[in-house]
C-alpha cells in the first residue's frame, strides 16, 4: 500500500509539480488549496505526509500545522513546511510549532523527493 501525501498549496503550477514529484515517488497524491480544506482533508483521510506551504488563503500553514499536531489521530503524520519566506524567524517558528522540515521555494524536485522519503523511511535507490 502506498503511502498518502497531502499537497496543501494554492499555486496551480507549484501544486502540478509537487503532484508529479510525489506521483513519480510512488505515493498517492490529495491536494487542497487553502488551509480550511487542508484540515477538512486531514480529518477526512489522515495522509502518512504534508507538503504545507505558508501562505495560504483562509488559514496560513502556521494555523494550520499546529492544527494536526493538536490532533491526536495526527501523532504519526510528517509535516514539510514550504515557503518562498527564507527568514530564519519563519523556520523556527514551523520547526517549533511541529513541522519536521522546512525548505524554501524554490527547492529541488529531487531534495524534496530524497527527503519525503527520509521521513517516511522508505530506502532511497
Amino acid at each position: 500500500m502506498s503511502n498518502t501525501v497531502l499537497v496543501v498549496e494554492d499555486e496551480p503550477n507549484i501544486v502540478l509539480s509537487l503532484q508529479f514529484v510525489m506521483r513519480q515517488a510512488g505515493y498517492t497524491v490529495r491536494v487542497a488549496s487553502d488551509g480550511e480544506q487542508a484540515l477538512k482533508a486531514v480529518a477526512e483521510y489522515v495522509p502518512d505526509l504534508v507538503l504545507l506551504d505558508i501562505m495560504l488563503p483562509k488559514r496560513d500553514g502556521f494555523a494550520v500545522c499546529e492544527e494536526i499536531r493538536n490532533n491526536p489521530a495526527c501523532k504519526n503524520v510528517k509535516i514539510i513546511m514550504l515557503s518562498a519566506k527564507s527568514r530564519e524567524a519563519d523556520r523556527e517558528r514551523a520547526l517549533k510549532l511541529g513541522a519536521d522540515e522546512f525548505m524554501t521555494k524554490p527547492f529541488s524536485t529531487r531534495e524534496l523527493g530524497d527527503l519525503a522519503k527520509r521521513l517516511l523511511k522508505i530506502e532511497i535507490s
